[in-house]
């Protein structure tokens, strides 16, 4: 009966000792992975969806960080390199989100909508901005992130593995090939709006010369205005399709730079 007991708590003290190494990666990056990373979650939320996700992802992982927990006690530099890990995997899909936000931002100033009903909660940006980033994470939601952040968690242990360091140069590369994705898909989706606003302005600027009398600026805002909600209305659908076609590129391989 002793024996049993003992070896009943010798496996048990295992268990938890993997669960909680696997919840120190997919913790840290539960605080920046899109929807599930969101400020205007409750944190209560996210620790309970953070568990959900450790007991997901740690059957598939368990063979991996077993030599770490194998004496019964953990090394003290498990801490660091798991959170560093999942902050790193968290970081670069973080960065698909900020591009929907740059990308509200670029298309609001380019079409005089940046101050309408913007900072309505969470981070203050344009309404825009609200719509691109709720829009694109409601679609990726309904199209299976957490299947795609289950794999990528489980997959960041062959690229990144338990215990150990990630390489520096490695994640610098990762990082600056992240941003200036990130960067450049957010103009893109905001191209629509630059290339309108620039147009608008050239015709202003036409309308002006040859009409000086006109006050073109009180004919030309409320154009402006009602030119931009249309642009909108056509231009979000389709923006929103190629930014989830981004993401499932990314997810399909999120660690090709770190390998």
């Amino acid at each position: 009966m002793n024996e049993a007991l003992a070896s009943l708590m010798a496996i048990s003290t295992q268990t938890l000792l993997a669960g909680f190494i696997v919840f120190l990666r997919v913790g840290a990056a539960m605080a920046l992975l899109p929807a599930f990373g969101e400020t205007v979650i409750p944190a209560r939320v996210r620790l309970v969806v953070a568990l959900a996700f450790t007991l997901v992802v740690l059957p598939a992982v368990s063979a991996d960080i077993a030599p770490l927990h194998a004496t019964g006690t953990l090394p003290g530099l498990v801490f660091a390199t798991e959170v560093l890990a999942g902050l790193a995997l968290g970081a670069v899909l973080r960065f698909m989100v900020l591009a929907l936000q740059i990308a509200g931002t670029i298309a609001a100033q380019a079409s005089s909508l940046s101050q309408l009903f913007g900072g309505g909660a969470g981070e203050p940006q344009p309404a825009i901005g609200h719509l691109l980033t709720w829009g694109g994470l409601a679609l990726a939601v309904l199209l299976g992130l957490h299947v795609h952040c289950a794999e990528a968690l489980i997959g960041s242990y062959a690229a990144l593995p338990p215990g150990q360091f990630p390489d520096a140069e490695s994640i610098r590369l990762w990082g600056v090939a992240g941003v200036a994705h990130g960067f450049s898909l957010a103009f893109t989706l905001a191209a629509p709006f630059v290339l309108a606003g620039l147009v608008y302005n050239v015709a202003l600027g036409a309308i002006n010369r040859a009409m000086p009398q006109l006050m073109v600026a009180f004919v030309g805002a409320p154009a402006l205005t009602a030119g931009g909600l249309i642009l909108l209305l056509l231009s979000v659908p389709a923006g929103l399709a190629l930014w989830h076609q981004d993401l499932a590129l990314i997810f399909a391989n999120p660690f090709e730079i770190a390998r």
